[in-house]
């Protein structure tokens, strides 16, 4: 993986951490290998997905060159499949009563993020109607609880969401004259009411010296006034992204693959297992013969298949086997 690169670095301006270091040591000078290595994104492989990985080869003659592949390109569009069963969930219903499918293209929802590609729990009322004010509340609070000045003015260490007192979101909200009348607090415990946030103390930092060593952790400080926090916890929405056809995929991993939806006419809708085999480049007559949970596992975890064939042909040349030896190859029912 990418992250094999910069692993257990020790410089921040160093080019690589210290296990790839190792493994081109023992590849190099302990096993006489001839090196390459190489980040390869599988976007430039002809594939609409972007897959960073991180490729080592070695010969013991002539180094394989990983440099200036021809680039080939494509959209998630070229491999999805039309007119497919889409999604009929009242979470779905409830995300079509607010957005036109081409608004929600490249859209991600959670309660986590923030943007203009994020979609909030709020912003489809899935825990109830909010009001046009709320929403603003909302988005206004989602961004200044993870402030600095919070934690100073609080006294605890500083944290990425902490809950803010009444006054302290009344000196930002409302700020302009179309809320002026607003009672902030009746919003507020409405809010709580419905599950968009909670009434908490803050948490300080505690350390603790264990057998295992120092361990640090957030606690409750009761010591402290309460305020008013978003809920984000592990909400598990049935969709986390709906993908743009338009453009191409992110890295698909196995833990969110199967919340990954496309358009589909009107609707929405889950990968097929063969649009999730086309972008990693299998071949149309290739099969994954399990049920389809283990099979986006399987494919969450594996390679793109234009990029190593890419890098095959650059080691059979390097070999003397010309392009004509791989076709036969490749005839006689093996595919590199």
């Amino acid at each position: 993986m990418e992250g094999l690169v910069k692993h257990d670095i020790e410089n921040k301006h160093d080019e690589i951490g210290r296990t790839l270091k190792t493994i081109l040591y023992k590849l190099e000078t302990e096993l006489g290998y001839q090196v390459s290595w190489k980040v390869l994104d599988s976007v430039y492989f002809g594939v609409p997905q972007s897959r960073k990985r991180v490729f080592i080869v070695g010969t013991k003659e002539d180094k394989v060159s990983l440099d200036n592949f021809e680039p080939k390109f494509s959209i998630l569009n070229d491999v999805l499949e039309k007119g497919k069963k889409t999604m009929d969930t009242a979470f779905t219903r409830k995300l079509l009563s607010y957005f036109t499918i081409e608004e929600l293209y490249g859209k991600s929802i959670k309660d986590k993020r923030g943007g203009d590609n994020n979609i909030h729990s709020w912003d489809i009322g899935l825990k109830g109607d909010c009001s046009e004010i709320q929403i603003n509340l909302l988005n206004r609070l989602f961004k200044e609880r993870r402030k600095k000045q919070w934690a100073s003015e609080i006294g605890i260490d500083w944290m990425d969401g902490m809950p803010l007192t009444l006054s302290q979101i009344q000196s930002f909200f409302p700020a302009d004259n179309l809320f002026e009348q607003v009672d902030v607090k009746t919003l507020l415990d409405d809010l709580v009411e419905k599950g968009y946030i909670k009434f908490e103390y803050p948490k300080k930092l505690v350390s603790e010296v264990t057998e295992n060593g120092l361990i640090t952790s957030r606690v409750y400080d009761e010591t402290k006034p309460k305020g008013y926090n978003i809920v984000t916890g592990k909400l598990s929405f049935e969709i986390n992204k709906i993908l743009n056809p338009f453009e191409i995929a992110p890295t698909l991993v196995a833990t969110d693959m199967v919340k990954i939806v496309v358009p589909d006419g009107k609707g929405v809708r889950k990968l097929t297992i063969r649009e999730g085999l086309r972008l990693f480049g299998y071949p149309e007559n290739y099969e994954i013969p399990v049920k389809e949970s283990l099979a986006f596992d399987l494919l969450g975890n594996t390679v793109v298949v234009p990029v190593i064939r890419a890098i095959s042909e650059r080691i059979l040349a390097a070999l003397g086997i010309v392009k004509q030896e791989l076709i036969e190859v490749e005839n006689a029912g093996v595919v590199v």
